[in-house]
């Protein structure tokens, strides 16, 4: 299997626009029954491999990674929701009248829709959903206009990886499976010769003791939503992780946006790390050498890029909640 490289970049927005209240947009069941459809083959794509190896008691250091590190389960990603502010009318949508956060309309709503009295359909639940993740939401928000507003950093080349194997033969093993390229010694002589200043709570929390003093900052979950920025791969993995939080307030396309986004980024950051993932199909990029450092910010430009205009999509399709 080839590894996958990052796939180009849009300039990122400048700032939030601002989101108009408009009157609910309507899908009849022909219509939404083929976007559902079509979302339940974009994850299986994914999640069916998965599936399959976790039958078969099988591991994959890139490809389960999303699905074994993050809280969203397979069955939860391949549900298909419109979003907020969408209307589904039909038959089927009355299967979705018991989902969390989804709302029959009365006649008054069907009305403001433009159907008739008695017509079978669902929305999102704004109101259920406010009164139980408002903080939720709050606190998704704080994160990604921070992250969003700050200048990104690139010159971490990927090092939280090494420092979560740093002298790894006192510690438990990570991915015990799985041979490093340079050996232990190898490995603990880049760490010690770079300087590491990885901002991510998240990747510093699994770093072995003996490299912990070795960072040059101190992320903690209480300054999380004043250190991450935009260059930072583990904050841009995490646009999934905040999308699918906010699910169904976001429509799945763009949850998927994020998924697959953070798909690349994981691939990126395993042929950046220690392990020596050749047989799975992945060259190294290999951040010990002055090539495979430039190479390594070149790929996280370009997924900074591109994480910053999701960053707004997300943003603004939440501005209604906030």
């Amino acid at each position: 299997m080839a590894a996958k490289s990052p796939c180009g970049t849009r300039p990122a927005p400048s700032s939030v626009p601002v989101v108009e209240q408009l009157r609910p947009q309507h899908l009849p069941q022909e219509h939404w029954l083929g976007l559902e459809a079509a979302h339940h083959a974009r994850v299986a794509r994914y999640a069916d491999p998965y599936l399959a190896r976790r039958s078969a008691g099988q591991k994959h250091p890139v490809e389960d990674f999303l699905f074994t590190y993050y809280t969203q389960k397979p069955g939860q990603l391949l549900r298909w929701h419109p979003g907020d502010g969408v209307v589904l009318s039909g038959g089927r949508a009355l299967e979705r009248a018991n989902w969390k956060f989804y709302r029959m309309l009365d006649d008054g709503d069907l009305a403001a829709v433009g159907l008739p009295p008695g017509t079978p359909a669902v929305t999102f639940d704004r109101e259920s959903f406010m009164a139980q993740r408002a903080e939720a939401v709050s606190f998704a928000g704080v994160i990604l206009n921070g992250t969003a507003k700050r200048p990104g950093q690139f010159g971490c080349f990927g090092l939280h990886e090494w420092a979560m194997v740093y002298r790894q033969e006192k510690f438990e093993l990570r991915h015990e499976y799985l041979k490093l390229r340079l050996g232990a010694e190898g490995t603990d002589t880049v760490v010690e010769q770079n300087r590491i200043r990885c901002s991510h709570f998240d990747a510093f929390r699994f770093y072995t003791p003996d490299a912990v003093p070795l960072n040059e900052l101190t992320p903690t979950r209480e300054n999380q939503r004043t250190m991450e920025q935009p260059g930072c791969l583990h904050a841009n993995m995490d646009l999934y992780k905040w999308a699918y939080k906010l699910t169904p307030a976001l429509p799945s396309e763009l949850v998927m946006d994020c998924f697959e986004l953070s798909w690349r980024i994981r691939t990126m950051d395993m042929q950046a790390s220690p392990y020596d993932l050749e047989e799975w199909g992945y060259p190294p990029i290999r951040i010990e050498t002055p090539q495979g450092k430039a190479e390594y910010v070149e790929y996280q430009r370009a997924f900074a890029a591109e994480s910053q205009t999701l960053r707004a999509r997300v943003l603004q399709a939440i501005q209604p909640l906030l």
